[in-house]
């Protein structure tokens, strides 16, 4: 063990795969055993540890949440902080929070990571939870992955300015490469990448892919899991389209799927800055998208007019227009790939998590 290493506990609802827990597996793989991790999965799911190189120092601890006992869960929580004493104190999210809370009274030095919100606060922040933030956070360094939710820190949160710090995502390109054109003749693909939860409405998805079909020919293919798969596979019997709709599954490594697809649509209710839609860009891939979080800002130009209000017949619209031009589809692909190369490569995102947690070390 490297007894210089910096000791970090981490505390995330869940450690299944999803954008949070795949950028720290980067992070933590870059920064190997410059850092000790300790984990605490609050719903004790932690299968995202599969993308940790074996070699890093982690710890994973069962430490459970009592619903509805927040005295006692800050109780509990406050003891583990003075116990271990780590570092830096690192939450994400608002199912966080009762750790951040604990830590008022211990007072480690705090790192708050806010992704983005579930389906509860898809239209409004609720103001239970924007005075906790507020209160809870103005002496943690906040990071932020995307404009927008800069702003809800600055202006709804009212968090000082000098604690945020906006720290866009950031992919290794060298793992996706743009695909060379397809048989023209084969059906179109259609693929998302996305947790099976509320807040991500493949839902959407289906019903648009089904408005499509009526004009043109196309599969649809869907990867990951989640509690909604079996609702979802109902959803798409009842429209009459399972036959032409795969779930894939989990993927562990997500590259040979968008070598798959020739459009990526993602129907979300809300996000910020999904890692899926880099890696779609990187793959040299058109996106249908809805109007959410950083979604336009992130990609080319020229894609942004297929970014689209939540709403099944304007993704549909968006997915029939992309699926009838083939030259249209390649050449927004190709600026995609350049976004991506030019604003989201992993090595900045790299460096700006050595400046917070490692001041003096370079990347």
């Amino acid at each position: 063990m490297n007894d210089r290493s910096q000791q970090l506990l981490h505390i995330f609802p869940t450690f299944a795969a999803g954008g949070a827990q795949m950028r720290f597996c980067a992070v933590a793989n870059h920064f190997g055993t410059r850092f000790r991790h300790a984990i605490v999965a609050i719903d004790g799911v932690t299968t995202c540890r599969e993308r940790l190189n074996p070699g890093l120092l982690v710890d994973y601890l069962g430490i459970a949440e009592h619903k509805g006992d927040m005295i006692g869960n800050v109780l509990r929580y406050r003891s583990v902080l003075r116990d271990l004493a780590p570092d830096v104190l690192v939450t994400h999210n608002w199912g966080s929070m009762e750790w951040a809370i604990a830590n008022q009274i211990v007072e480690r030095p705090h790192v708050h990571i806010e992704d983005g919100f579930g389906p509860e606060e898809r239209d409004r922040q609720l103001p239970r939870r924007v005075w906790t933030r507020r209160l809870m956070l103005r002496a943690a360094t906040t990071v932020l992955p995307s404009r927008v939710l800069e702003r809800i820190a600055r202006s709804v949160w009212r968090l000082p300015k000098k604690r945020l710090r906006y720290i866009p995502n950031g992919i290794d390109l060298t793992r996706f490469t743009v695909r060379p054109p397809g048989d023209p003749a084969a059906p179109l693909v259609i693929g998302t990448v996305a947790g099976l939860r509320p807040e991500k409405n493949i839902g959407r998805l289906l019903r648009a892919f089904a408005l499509l079909l009526q004009h043109a020919s196309a599969r649809l293919v869907i990867v990951g899991s989640g509690n909604e798969l079996a609702a979802l596979q109902a959803l798409a019997s009842s429209l009459g389209i399972a036959r032409h709709v795969r779930f894939a599954g989990h993927m562990p490594a997500t590259e040979a799927a968008y070598r798959e697809f020739d459009i990526f649509a993602l129907p979300s209710d809300t996000e910020q800055m999904p890692i899926s839609l880099l890696e779609a860009m990187a793959s040299g891939l058109p996106v249908a998208a809805t109007n959410v979080g950083d979604v336009a800002e992130m990609l080319a130009e020229a894609n942004r007019r297929f970014v689209v209000p939540r709403d099944d017949a304007a993704l549909a619209a968006a997915l029939r227009e992309l699926s009838a031009d083939a030259r249209l589809r390649a050449a927004l692909g190709t600026a995609n790939r350049i976004r991506t190369e030019a604003e989201y490569g992993q090595d900045r995102m790299f460096r700006a998590y050595a400046e917070l947690l490692l001041p003096r070390a370079a990347a």
